[in-house]
C-alpha cells in the first residue's frame, strides 16, 4: 500500500479498536463471541481480507504492513483479531502461496470481502507440532478425493465455510512428503463440525474439532492440484503466522503496561502511590524494556520477511521471544495489581490467561527453539 493509505487504514484501526473493541471486552468475555456489530464494521474496514492481493479483492499488505497493524490487534481481546485472522493468515494463505489462478479467483474474493470464512485445518490428536503423524487420509476415486479423519483445535470452524484440510494422500511412511492440502466446504456431507471447545483464556474465539467420514471432494480442490506439497504450503503458512503472532504478543504486553501504569498511579498503599515503590518501578522498567525488544524483533523479522533475506531464523526468533515475553509482562502486571490482580472482573487478569496461548499455537517455543537451532548448525557447517 502507499504510505499516506496504510497510514489512513492503522488510524482507522487503532481508533476502532481503543473505541469500539475495547468497550465490548467485557460483553465478549460474558458472552463468549464477538457482538455481530464488531464483525460488520470489522467486514466493512476490509479486515477480512487485509493480506489478500489486490487483484482478488484485498489490500495487499506487506508483511510489514501486517505487524504494525496486529500490534494494534493485540490491544484488545486476541478473540477480535482470531475472527478475521484465518481468512487473511494460516488459512487464506494457503491459496495465495499455492492455489492454482482458478482457485484464487473462486475463492479469494469472498474471503478478502468477508463473505466467506475459511479455517486452516492442519492439526490432529496425534499431530500438532510435528505433523509427520497426520493421519487424515485423502484417497482418490475417479474424479474426487474422498477424506476421512479428525482435526482438533480448528480455530473458527464453526463459523467457516471453507476448510484448508491438510491429508495424507501417500503412504504413512512417506512423512511430510505423502501429505496433500484440499479445499472442503464445510457443507460438505461427510463433514461435521464439533461444538465449540472450553478454553482457558481466548473467550470469543471459538475452536472446534471437525470430523470427515467419506467426505467427498473434486479433484479440482486439490490445493494447486498436486499431490505431496501440503507439508511445505503449511509451513509457508505459519511462517507468516509467526510473525504475527509475535506482533500481537508486543500489541498485548503495551496494554499491560499501560493497564499496570493505570493502577500503579491511581492506587495507593499505606499512603504511598503504588508507582513511588522501587519495586514496582523495577517491574515496570523490565516490562517496557523487554516490550521494546520485541517490538525491534518484530519490525526487523517482518522487514526480513518482505525482502527475503530471511524467512527461518528471524520468524521463530520473533515467536519464541516475544511469547515468552508477553507472558513475563503479564505475570509482572497482575503482581503490580496485587489482589485485584487475581479478580476475573479486571482486564490483566484476563489477558493473563489470553496470553498463555500464543506460546503454544503456530508452533509452541520448543519446536521454534529446534527450527533456529537446526537453521544455525546447517548455516554454520554450509
Amino acid at each position: 500500500m502507499e504510505p499516506d493509505e496504510f497510514a489512513f487504514v492503522l488510524d482507522a484501526v487503532r481508533t476502532f479498536i481503543r473505541k469500539d473493541v475495547v468497550a465490548a471486552e467485557d460483553e465478549i468475555e460474558e458472552s463468549d463471541r464477538i457482538p455481530d456489530r464488531l464483525r460488520d464494521k470489522a467486514k466493512a474496514m476490509g479486515l477480512f481480507g487485509y493480506m489478500i492481493p489486490t487483484e482478488y479483492g484485498g489490500l495487499g499488505m506487506s508483511e510489514l504492513e501486517d505487524v504494525r497493524l496486529a500490534m494494534e490487534f493485540g490491544w484488545t481481546t486476541p478473540s477480535f483479531r482470531s475472527m478475521f485472522g484465518t481468512n487473511n493468515g494460516i488459512a487464506g494463505q494457503v491459496l495465495v502461496n499455492a492455489g492454482t489462478e482458478a482457485q484464487k479467483e473462486r475463492w479469494l474474493p469472498g474471503l478478502a470481502s468477508g463473505d466467506l470464512v475459511a479455517s486452516f485445518a492442519l492439526t490432529e490428536p496425534e499431530a500438532g507440532s510435528d505433523p509427520s503423524g497426520l493421519r487424515t487420509k485423502a484417497v482418490r476415486e475417479g474424479d474426487d478425493y474422498v477424506i476421512s479423519g479428525q482435526k482438533r483445535f480448528i480455530t473458527n470452524a464453526m463459523y467457516a465455510d471453507l476448510l484448508m484440510v491438510f491429508a495424507r494422500t501417500g503412504d504413512v511412511t512417506d512423512g511430510t512428503k505423502g501429505i496433500s492440502v484440499f479445499v472442503v466446504p464445510t457443507d460438505t456431507p461427510g463433514v461435521t463440525v464439533g461444538p465449540k471447545d472450553a478454553k482457558m483464556g481466548q473467550r470469543g474465539a471459538a475452536t472446534s474439532e471437525v470430523f470427515f467420514d467419506n467426505a467427498r471432494v473434486p479433484v479440482g480442490n486439490l490445493v494447486g492440484e498436486v499431490e505431496g506439497e501440503g507439508f511445505g504450503t503449511a509451513m509457508r503458512s505459519l511462517v507468516k503466522g509467526r510473525i504475527h503472532i509475535a506482533a500481537m504478543s508486543v500489541g498485548l504486553s503495551k496494554r499491560l503496561i499501560h493497564e499496570s501504569l493505570k493502577h500503579a498511579t491511581t492506587n495507593t498503599q499505606g499512603g504511598t502511590k503504588l508507582a513511588d515503590f522501587q519495586l514496582v518501578q523495577a517491574m515496570l522498567a523490565d516490562s517496557e524494556a523487554e516490550s521494546f525488544a520485541g517490538e525491534c524483533m518484530v519490525l526487523e523479522a517482518a522487514r526480513r520477511y518482505d525482502d527475503e533475506s530471511d524467512r527461518r531464523i528471524a520468524p521463530s526468533s520473533a515467536k519464541l521471544f516475544c511469547t515468552e515475553m508477553v507472558d513475563r509482562v503479564a505475570d509482572r502486571a497482575v503482581q503490580i495489581h496485587g489482589g485485584m490482580g487475581y479478580m476475573s472482573e479486571v482486564p490483566v487478569s484476563r489477558f493473563y490467561r489470553d496470553a498463555r496461548l500464543f506460546r503454544l499455537y503456530e508452533g509452541t517455543s520448543e519446536i521454534q527453539k529446534l527450527i533456529i537451532a537446526k537453521q544455525m548448525i546447517r548455516a554454520f557447517e554450509a
